[in-house]
């Protein structure tokens, strides 16, 4: 699978990556000195020819792309543009494996399992081979009267099927002299997280309401202008939102405005490309040693609701190379009163900074007031699964608490079917333990939630748990009474996250019964 270098994601060690439990997420291993993220940066600035062919792009057919396929000669095709990925071989953090996966074939499908978000074109610039060859297939040809000689037609493109027209959202909208409302009916139930992204600016209004695995948006250049706040009020229960915008100027508008692309159109999430704007950092508070909360503001006219589980992607520009790195909001604290609202416009993101790591360096020497791009929600946790449960086991390592600090605060407020929510929290050292005293003050106020702490390198002093998770561990840990219905949420490194997917399906828990936050 193609993973391009210093946009790997996550970081090392981190825990931000979200995937159904099925998936085992990418294989690390062990790089050669001298082969880094940052080490590929510079290598591909050297002005070494990294593709072979001297500087020359080429038109390159699927039989030419298939004869490179072995590990010395490795071309891969990434959404019509053909790479030569052969120098990047050893600069893989998932290995030659991963990456042959893809050889002399179109890699996007691989590709997007895991990197959609990449700016693949900024990171492998220097491999790029040329674009692929257009092919119209033979059956398409059939179908397709010849244009006449001096027809500069587009090029033909086969829509996939709309989703169940029953089922797709609808918009409508209404005004007054001074305002202008626009109405979503999404036609289900909306999570109390909420799942509407809002951007205004410069006139252009984008609105992105995610239901699911599903992506309803509205994207227009209003018709006339406006001022610059935006305010939202969702209707959970019956899946209604509504936008309202201020004129700048009294009167009645034709019509709302001039369609976008993308206008009024109802897709895949995946199939999207990450939105991105530019934030403020407002605050940033020390947790430990290592790991600081950056609280950033959105722009003027912009409204985020990042459902629970899900995380954002930040985005910089290191030594001219562009560094996305994705990263959950956790709010701001655990006490289940002060759980964000729908609302609550700051984001909260708990960042453990690592003094060799690519971007973190970068954000810890940020100052108060300096700006950051910051993308829309991605991932793929729903809260769906926890409906019917009576039992919520959370299994985190280190910063694969992040998600797991939200899911507490709803198991607790917005689900009385749980009975009990546990989270066993895997450290190395006592001072690494994030957010302790809040978890502590939540499982002693709330007969609803535990936690469990286990160091693998603790002080002499310390009386819980030690080790590593292990079978004897969870038997000791996990309680599944007669009647109840368990769900199991997991999150660290990789190595730490499929162990202990295996471990709990030894112990009984069915893939519906799981979810891994991929590291």
């Amino acid at each position: 699978m193609l993973n391009i270098p210093t946009q790997a994601f996550p970081a090392p060690g981190s825990q931000q990556r979200v995937a159904p439990s099925g998936q085992s997420g990418r294989n690390k291993v062990a790089l050669k000195p001298g082969h880094s993220l940052m080490d590929w940066i510079r290598f591909a600035k050297s002005g070494k020819d990294l593709t072979g062919l001297r500087g020359r792009l080429i038109e390159v057919t699927s039989e030419e792309l298939q004869k490179h396929n072995t590990r010395e000669d490795c071309w891969t095709c990434i959404r019509g543009m053909v790479y030569n990925v052969t120098p990047y071989m050893d600069y893989h953090p998932g290995g030659e494996e991963e990456l042959m996966k893809a050889a002399g074939i179109d890699g996007t499908e691989l590709f997007d399992q895991v990197h959609r978000w990449v700016n693949y074109e900024s990171m492998l610039k220097e491999c790029l081979v040329g674009r692929m060859a257009t092919k119209v297939p033979a059956a398409l040809k059939a179908m397709i009267p010849p244009p006449p000689p001096t027809s500069l037609l587009p090029p033909v493109s086969v829509a996939p099927p709309p989703p169940d027209k029953d089922s797709r959202p609808r918009y409508d909208w209404f005004q007054t002299d001074v305002t202008v409302h626009l109405v979503v009916y999404a036609k289900r139930k909306l999570p109390s997280s909420g799942c509407t992204q809002v951007d205004l600016e410069a006139g252009v209004l984008r609105l992105e309401v995610l239901l699911g695995k599903m992506s309803y948006m509205i994207h227009l250049r209003l018709a006339d202008e406006v001022e610059g706040n935006v305010s939202v009020h969702t209707s959970f229960s019956v899946g209604k939102i509504q936008v309202t915008i201020r004129k700048q100027t009294k009167g009645k508008w034709e019509s709302l405005g001039q369609p976008l692309e993308f206008h009024n159109t109802f897709l895949r999430k995946k199939d999207r490309a990450p939105f991105y704007r530019e934030c403020v950092l407002v605050s940033k508070t020390e947790v430990n040693h290592n790991t600081y909360v950056f609280r950033l503001q959105l722009p003027r006219g912009t409204v985020r609701h990042v459902p629970v589980g899900q995380h954002v992607y930040l985005k910089a520009n290191i030594q001219d190379t562009e560094v996305v790195r994705a990263y959950t909001p956790v709010g701001q604290n655990l006490s289940v009163s002060s759980n964000n609202s729908s609302q609550d416009s700051d984001l909260y993101l708990m960042i453990k900074v690592y003094p060799d790591g690519v971007l973190t360096p970068h954000l810890n020497s940020l100052h108060i007031g300096d700006h950051l791009c910051v993308s829309g929600p991605e991932g793929t946790f729903s809260l769906r699964p926890l409906r019917d449960v009576t039992h919520l086991y959370l299994l985190a390592a280190g910063t694969g608490f992040t998600p797991m600090a939200r899911l507490i605060q709803a198991a607790l407020q917005d689900f009385e079917s749980i009975r009990q929510t546990k989270l066993l929290f895997f450290n190395r050292r006592e001072e690494d333990i994030l957010w302790r005293c809040q978890l502590d003050e939540l499982a002693a106020n709330s007969e609803r939630f535990q936690v469990e702490y286990v160091l693998s390198d603790p002080s002499e002093s310390w009386t819980e748990k030690r080790g590593r998770v292990d079978e004897s561990m969870l038997k000791d840990v996990l309680d599944r009474p007669d009647g109840s219905k368990c769900y199991a949420c997991v999150c660290g490194p990789t190595a730490f996250t499929e162990l202990t997917i295996g471990l709990l399906k030894q112990q009984g828990f069915s893939e519906e019964e799981l979810h891994a936050f991929q590291g």
